[in-house]
């Protein structure tokens, strides 16, 4: 991992500039001193994944309660916050209690908001899910996890920043990986165990010797449970984990200092980095990767529950990979963790290319593939051989993401920095799947058997169809035209991009930042 270096002599700036030529030197991982720390930043990405795995869950719900892909494309919009988060990131880095911490003055009063948000959700969100007969309350539903998405992007912002100072300069890379490691785990459990729980088949099948007319869980339950759980832990961070109490042989490998901005020179600052030649090109280049994959990432799931695959199961899928995602990021890391992370992120796109080609086949021949009603063991066995090929590549490019971004991060402006490069990535992949699930139901020709003339476009018009004793089918389903169109689309934009991926890599640390080495070195005085 590149190292930067302060100018602290009296040769003012010219010295500063001087030692940032320097700035590329590779300095091997030390975790001794640090492993405390990666372990309570793990732990805190952990408890950020929890609200992300309960927001993936809810469209599984509403997907069973008979939402449609427009409904779908109107909550995707829950998870637009980790999008747009740039917006009050400078008000994160700037203001701040100095006695309590720079971090734990955001981190801990919003993990205690997020803690009573869900408790105040676990008292109301049942009635809003809809169900036997009632429509579920999508718009209300998409604000309630709206806010809750916006207080962990929050906790979000400042366990970025202070990743930075954390840890010894040389381990900075590893903060992708706890990224990666923990919102894993935090995901597996917010997702995976919450829709196994609430799953009365899966229950009796497997946890029960006695069958039951529910799951052992139900949305509320978890929510409570979670809202206590984050009190808690956040109660236990606050009493004891100090930002300051670093005083050990390690001391001078940290950052201990960050450049103290105002919130006017906080959007000064990230002005001046949307300014930047480099920046602009980074930024193109992930607000557009992720159209390549976003049919098979958003559509593919809720295909296959339409096809009659049932959800708990497609849930329980993830179990056999969780091992395989929780590792992953470490064994990436010791490939992104130096001075050419981007070059995993390239390898990885066609291989990813190529898998949601095989998952869209996979959902095209579902439906005769379990047309008897059973879904035979093979099948199960061919999507968890897809889905756990797609999540080795998928974490590739992710993990070597954050690796390039810590690496070419300002810690001046750390928390600001890391959170403009994180909202791009986050953007870049929201707005596709967005756009995608809506022109499902926009590009998708239906048909009522009984009424040729009918052509089940709205609720009115399916009422008459089973009025009338017929059946809304399906002549053209937009979602294979989608994932045709995105795949050429990748292949069209990895040989385009390519060399801008390579010309961005080989650009020293210093043509990325914002605070001058001038200004550094007075902040040191």
């Amino acid at each position: 991992m590149s190292a930067r270096r302060r100018g602290q002599t009296k040769d003012g700036r010219e010295l500063a500039e001087s030692m940032a030529d320097a700035e590329d030197k590779e300095e091997k991982p030390d975790l001794r001193g640090d492993r405390r720390n990666i372990a309570i930043l793990l732990f805190l990405y952990v408890l950020q994944g929890i609200p992300i795995g309960l927001i993936a869950a809810v469209p599984m719900l509403l997907q069973n309660r008979g939402a449609s892909y427009k409904q779908q494309a109107e909550f995707s919009f829950a998870y637009w916050p980790f999008s747009i988060k740039l917006l009050w990131a400078p008000i994160v880095d700037s203001l701040y209690v100095r006695r309590f911490g720079r971090r734990k003055s955001w981190l801990v009063p919003v993990q205690y908001l997020l803690g009573g948000f869900m408790l105040l959700l676990s008292a109301h969100v049942d009635r809003w899910l809809g169900g036997d007969g009632i429509e579920p309350n999508v718009p209300l539903l998409t604000l309630l996890f709206f806010l809750l998405n916006f207080l962990a992007a929050t906790q979000d912002i400042a366990v970025d920043g202070w990743a930075l100072t954390m840890l010894k300069r040389c381990n900075v890379g590893y903060a992708s990986t706890c990224n990666s490691v923990g919102q894993t785990a935090g995901y597996f459990l917010g997702y995976v165990v919450f829709i196994a729980l609430e799953s009365k088949d899966f229950c009796n099948s497997y946890l029960r010797s006695v069958p039951e007319d529910e799951g052992m869980i139900t949305l509320p339950r978890f929510l409570w449970f979670w809202g206590v759980t984050f009190i808690v832990a956040t109660t236990l961070v606050a009493l004891f984990k100090r930002e300051n109490d670093i005083q050990d042989a390690h001391t001078e490998a940290r950052y201990k200092e960050e450049h103290e901005l105002n919130i006017h020179e906080s959007y000064k600052v990230l002005w001046d980095m949307v300014r930047k030649r480099p920046v602009q090109i980074l930024a193109g280049i992930l607000l557009t990767v992720k159209v390549t994959f976003a049919a098979s990432d958003a559509v593919t799931s809720l295909k296959l529950i339409d096809a009659g695959v049932p959800k708990e199961k497609l849930a329980l899928l993830a179990i056999p990979v969780i091992p395989l995602q929780l590792i992953l990021p470490i064994l990436v890391g010791k490939y992104t963790n130096g001075p050419r992370p981007m070059d995993v992120y390239l390898k990885a796109i066609p291989y990813r290319i190529f898998l949601a080609s095989v998952a869209t086949l996979i959902a095209y021949a579902t439906p005769y593939l379990i047309a008897g009603g059973e879904v035979p063991v093979y099948y199960y066995v061919l999507l968890i051989v897809s889905y756990g090929c797609y999540q080795v590549f998928l974490y590739s490019m992710f993990v070597a993401a954050m690796a390039f971004f810590a690496k070419i991060s300002d810690p001046a402006v750390g928390g600001t920095y890391m959170t403009f490069l994180n909202t791009l990535c986050n953007l870049g992949g929201n707005w596709p799947n967005t756009v995608v699930l809506w022109l499902v139901d926009v590009l998708t020709v239906k048909q009522c058997t009984t009424q040729p003339d009918n052509l089940c476009e709205n609720k009115e018009g399916l009422q008459a169809c089973t009025t009338a004793n017929g059946k809304c089918e399906i002549i053209f389903d937009g979602y294979y035209l989608e994932a045709m169109v995105c795949v050429v689309y990748g292949i069209i934009w990895l040989l385009v991009v390519r060399k801008w991926i390579i010309h961005l890599q080989n650009l020293p640390t210093r043509a990325w930042m914002v605070v001058k080495p001038s200004a550094k070195k007075d902040k040191l005085r």
